[in-house]
């Protein structure tokens, strides 16, 4: 052996066979070879040296090792503190599966009780995509099975996979509407397949005795991946929702709320014993203003009146003026709600987008038209309170009146002669109305600013605040529109058109018969309300029934004007309700239509006279003389009204 020098205080490495092997020593101590033995054999030669590794190196190591240990101890902290609630998840996911149930949607009914919207029993296929098979030709294999066994093409699965990307833990839609017979067959089929699954649901249904009731409940259908985005948490991707009308504005009282099943599962996915369970609640019952029987009577007259006189498209309006609450609702084309519920074909959807008179359109609460006369009565009301006329004031009626070049007719030749409030009402006699309106000779009309600040008092202009989506603000031209819009300035011209309902004066069906009401209740306006009351949430009456007066309200000059409307049923234009066994009022309206079409039907009144239950709207759009389509179709309605009505 050689052995280096060694220092005080002094460590040595004893290295043997070349330096294959060998063992620290530190010097003072005892040295024998039998240490030695320990490391490496006895034989060979030994060599003793001076460590080479100084004390900063091995700081430098030390800490390096301790901060590879604070790296693995904080992961390990992140993965069991921060997210152990997510892995504890996917872990009793392995162990556990949760079977969802479906709360059945409430019933709607109309105002006597008679069912306009139930549920029938069904099935929804479910899928819950972290399930499928991680690797990719397994996955593709399972998908092109279950497809198969199903009913669908294998892209079918695949775009439910991309629509709900995001929700690979919830169970997502992949077949709706199974009945009973298929879900036994795909039930047994589908066992041993953890990633799809069958749920018990419903499948709402809708009287197909008035179709025109689409347009007032809507229908529901799938939650969207869009909608599940803004929705709370408690919408899951099967769940339905209300898409249009009732069934969208009743959404939160008619959903109900869903439970769901927890098993324990073993191995392959088979249930083993329920762990916990939650009972859904069903959503609570709706019960509307409408009357079926009444709204299918005006659906089934207004489609004979438009038959009749070669036109396709109408509208009526039937509201309580006492009270807001709507009778009936009718437009005319319509579709069947029914169609919807599961998905429309594409095909029958492309029909109906293209149909030229658009069923989808809610005209009663959505169509914007020209009113002509049956804006008169509000012209009268506002020339009585801005002092323009009294009652007694009497202007003569030749046939028109001549603006320099321009001439604005009477619609009868000739003229009415002389004309108070009440015969230019009654008889519709247009000079009244160019005068009050926008002025002739020393008389100062209201003008435009006045008319529309009245017009506004009885919800001109401005939404109705009716409890269904959908409904449009109709439209009161000003100057400053004009300007802007047309690049002209405003003349006494538009100022006379304004004045009989004409011009760019654009109102709904809905907003005449709230206005109408205005007259009827002697002042009040109100919002009108479709949904009445609500069984489950203690029968809670939903209706609004809130009457304020309009302001400035002058009482008499809104009798002067409610019997100016008796009159047009007695003497004037609408004589043909006269016989009806209760007395009614209301206001004739013929309407020029954009172009060379012809004429806008129209009739807005309310009756009985002296106690009104019922304020009635009547658009035939295209119909013609109001004599002709209107009135008539009115006169039948109100018949009806007066026998059955008041009862089922």
């Amino acid at each position: 052996m050689k052995f280096f020098k060694k220092t005080n205080k002094s460590r040595v490495f004893v290295l043997q066979d070349d330096g294959r092997h060998g063992a620290v020593h530190e010097q003072g101590a005892a040295f024998q070879n039998d240490c030695l033995d320990m490391f490496s054999p006895s034989t060979g030669k030994t060599r003793y040296m001076r460590t080479t590794i100084s004390r900063t190196r091995l700081r430098i190591f030390s800490i390096v090792l301790a901060s590879f240990v604070l790296l693995f101890l904080s992961k390990a902290a992140h993965l069991q503190i921060i997210q152990g609630d997510h892995y504890f998840g996917l872990a009793q996911n392995n162990r556990e599966y949760t079977s969802l149930l479906v709360p059945a949607r409430g019933t709607i009914f109309d105002r006597w009780g008679r069912e306009l919207a139930t549920n029938e029993p069904t099935f929804t296929m479910t899928m819950r995509i972290a399930d499928l098979p991680e690797d990719n030709d397994a996955r593709t294999d399972q998908i092109a099975h279950v497809a198969s066994i199903a009913g669908l093409q294998p892209t079918d699965i695949d775009l439910s996979i991309s629509k709900y990307s995001n929700y690979s833990y919830d169970y997502v839609p992949v077949k709706e509407h199974v009945n009973y017979e298929t879900a036994m067959r795909l039930a047994i089929e589908l066992s041993g397949i953890p990633a799809f699954d069958l749920t018990n649901n419903t499948k709402r249904v809708y009287s197909s005795s008035a179709p025109s009731l689409a347009h007032v409940m809507g229908y529901t259908g799938l939650v969207s991946a869009n909608d599940l985005d803004t929705l709370d948490d408690s919408y899951r991707a099967i769940d339905e929702i209300g898409k249009l009308g009732v069934e969208r504005e009743g959404e939160s009282l008619l959903r109900g709320l869903p439970g769901s099943v927890v098993y324990e599962v073993d191995a392959r996915g088979n249930q083993q014993t329920i762990v916990s369970k939650t009972d859904p609640v069903a959503g609570a019952d709706i019960s509307l203003g409408i009357d079926l029987e009444f709204q299918k009577y005006i659906e089934n007259a207004l489609q004979n009146t438009l038959d009749r006189v070669g036109a396709t498209r109408g509208s009526v309006v039937a509201i309580d003026p006492l009270t807001g609450a709507v009778r009936a609702l009718v437009s005319l084309p319509t579709y069947d709600s029914n169609l919807f519920i599961g998905g429309i074909g594409s095909e029958q959807y492309s029909n109906l987008l293209e149909d030229e008179d658009n069923p989808l359109f809610p005209r009663a609460i959505a169509g914007e038209f020209p009113s002509g006369s049956t804006f008169k009565p509000f012209i009268a009301y506002a020339a009585m309170v801005e002092g323009i006329v009294s009652e007694h004031t009497s202007f003569l009626s030749t046939g028109g009146i001549g603006i320099s070049q321009w001439y604005f007719p009477d619609w009868k030749a000739g003229g009415h002669g002389i004309t108070d409030v009440r015969k230019a009402i009654s008889e519709s006699v247009n000079t009244y109305f160019y005068i009050v309106g926008g002025g002739f000779d020393s008389v100062v009309g209201l003008g435009v600013s006045r008319i529309n600040k009245n017009a506004k008092l009885f919800g001109f202009g401005t939404p109705t605040g009716i409890d269904i989506p959908g409904e449009n603000d109709g439209f009161l031209p000003t100057k400053e529109w004009k300007k802007e819009a047309k690049g002209e300035r405003w003349y006494v011209g538009d100022t006379y058109h304004l004045a009989i309902g004409q011009g760019d004066f654009l109102t709904t069906p809905l907003q005449m018969a709230v206005a109408t009401s205005v007259i009827a209740n002697g002042g009040n306006l109100f919002e009108p309300y479709v949904i009445e009351s609500v069984d489950g949430y203690g029968n809670v009456d939903f209706s609004k029934g809130k009457m304020t007066p309009i302001e400035g309200l002058d009482t008499y000059a809104m009798e002067v004007v409610r019997q100016s409307m008796r009159q047009t049923i007695t003497t004037g234009s609408a004589r043909s309700l006269s016989s009806l066994t209760e007395a009614v009022a209301g206001k004739t309206g013929t309407a020029q239509a954009p172009g060379d079409r012809p004429y806008h039907s129209w009739f807005t009144g309310f009756g009985p006279y002296n106690e009104p239950n019922l304020t009635l709207t009547v658009l035939v759009e295209e119909g013609g003389e109001s004599n002709e389509a209107a009135v008539p179709l009115a006169r039948q309605i109100y018949d009806w009204w007066f026998r059955y009505g008041q009862g089922v």
